[in-house]
């Protein structure tokens, strides 16, 4: 893969030595003050510096009049535009007297505002490219560099640090999958938003985190893709480096009108789109947290081998809906095999399933779900398992703890016993993954309906996303196996 944009230019963009925020207002409520305040209070390690026309002092910072008054000796990379449109161009041209060679614009009136905009558009891209300037945006959100701790966004929030690069031609849509980082746990290497994609479009976002070693898995929202076959190129090569999630907007006459007016895009027919992804190897995704939930599971699970599910349950009802979701998938219920059968017999009473889904019907001890985990996972038949049930007993203590009762010292033993348990089962999980290479995907509804139980807690500090039903897990477990074929046919394992 050739990428357009070398790799080594992005550095300005995602790893800056300095930052310039231009246009700071003293007003909180500004775009200025707002990215000015993130960039300094998540963490970056660099020096950062503003521009206004009004001077004075905004959250510690000196105000600069012109990138022209930044000390002889200051080293900055990066600008983050907050200036109105008819700024722009010479606020660039004083960038590039100062050396910065990367520039994120949040200023709106360009490609989207119609004919007048567009033409503006064209000429600050020219002129970027003239100064050696890698623009980013117009009309865009932010960029998010967790191994910078950088956090340069005019919409919160800022995610917990990961394998998974976001790149969005809408800046909300960062910010949702941002939002659902940190309540999973599953983090964010790199975070973009594109805007109206002027000169760095999505498949270069995409290019560059193929070539990011912080970066193991891609997640893209887009409206319009352009110029289609190159379009198609460019993401087949990426996909072949590394998995790429596409959540696309703008598939019926509403959305695609809706797309005209937000970013300007042009949006594609959508039959094509979705054969473009299945040619080029990407995953598509039906909602945004399927998109999420696929590019989590992509960046914490292995790939199966194949598709036969075993599914371990605690309650026959959660196992039974999980086998219908699995029978309506790509993926294949595996028949128990008679010696994994008997195996687990050694261990549960005989009013367990004797069956896949592996139903422990309240038969299970201290011992059992770790125990059953390890066998299923281990067998050579089984490629893939869904774990349903975890958190029960916490939710039982949650109750013991709000109880009228609660301080009794036996009531406090079996709390303390019942959620010990979980977060045991959880890192199981985990561990007989790690150990065995196979996805072993657990799912509770506890994952949103109560975050702090033991069980979804634990699952999330193991570095895994807790899915919030079994058929998300199904889903997410489906996307790898397609993954997985996809692979195979072109020789990548």
């Amino acid at each position: 893969m050739s990428p357009r944009i070398p790799p080594e230019r992005f550095r300005a963009l995602f790893d800056p030595r300095g930052v310039l925020v231009a246009g700071v207002s003293a007003h909180p409520g500004k775009f200025g003050f707002v990215a000015l305040h993130n960039i300094i209070t998540q963490g970056y390690r660099g020096p950062v510096y503003g521009t206004n026309l009004e001077g004075g002092e905004v959250l510690g910072v000196p105000m600069l009049r012109s990138p022209d008054d930044l000390p002889p000796d200051a080293i900055v990379d990066l600008v983050f535009v907050c200036t109105p449109a008819a700024a722009n161009p010479d606020l660039l041209r004083a960038c590039a007297r100062r050396g910065i060679t990367a520039a994120f614009l949040t200023s709106a009136g360009y490609g989207e505002a119609g004919e007048r905009g567009r033409a503006a558009e064209a000429e600050l891209v020219a002129l970027a490219d003239e100064l050696g300037i890698l623009l980013a945006g117009p009309n865009g959100q932010g960029v998010v560099s967790t191994p910078a701790r950088l956090c340069a966004q005019i919409v919160a929030p800022y995610p917990p640090a990961g394998g998974v690069g976001i790149v969005s031609q809408s800046g909300n849509f960062v910010s949702s999958f941002q939002n659902m980082a940190r309540a999973s746990g599953v983090g964010v290497s790199r975070a973009v938003s594109a805007g109206n994609a002027a000169a760095v479009a999505v498949p270069d976002f995409l290019e560059y985190f193929a070539a990011d070693p912080e970066t193991r898995v891609a997640l893209a929202y887009v409206e319009g893709v352009g110029e289609g076959r190159t379009f198609f190129e460019r993401v087949r090569d990426v996909a072949a480096a590394q998995p790429v999630v596409l959540l696309k907007g703008g598939t019926t006459a509403g959305g695609q009108r809706a797309a005209a007016s937000h970013t300007g895009a042009l949006a594609s027919d959508d039959r094509v789109f979705d054969g473009m992804c299945r040619q080029a190897g990407v995953t598509r995704a039906a909602t945004v947290e399927d998109a999420f939930e696929a590019a989590a599971t992509f960046a914490t699970q292995p790939l199966p081998l194949g598709p036969r599910v075993a599914v371990v349950t605690t309650a026959g009802g959660w196992g039974v809906v999980t086998a219908d979701a699995i029978t309506r998938s790509e993926l294949e219920l595996l028949v128990l095999p008679d010696d994994l059968r008997a195996a687990i017999d050694e261990r549960l009473p005989p009013r367990w399933s004797r069956n896949n889904p592996i139903d422990l019907a309240g038969g299970e001890t201290r011992d059992t779900v770790p125990e059953v985990l390890e066998l299923a996972a281990r067998h050579p038949e089984v490629d893939a398992v869904v774990y349903l049930g975890i958190g029960i007993q916490s939710n039982e203590a949650r109750l013991m703890r709000e109880g009228q009762f609660w301080g009794d010292p036996g009531l406090e033993r079996i709390v303390a016993y019942h959620e010990r348990q979980d977060a045991r089962f959880a890192t199981a999980a985990a561990e007989v993954s790690a150990a065995t290479g196979k996805p072993v995907l657990t799912a509770t509804e506890l994952a949103v309906a109560d975050p702090a139980n033991a069980g979804p807690r634990t699952v999330q500090a193991t570095g895994r996303l807790c899915y919030p039903s079994s058929y998300r897990a199904v889903r997410a477990l489906e996307h790898l196996w397609r993954r997985a074929r996809f692979c195979e046919s072109r020789g990548l394992v």
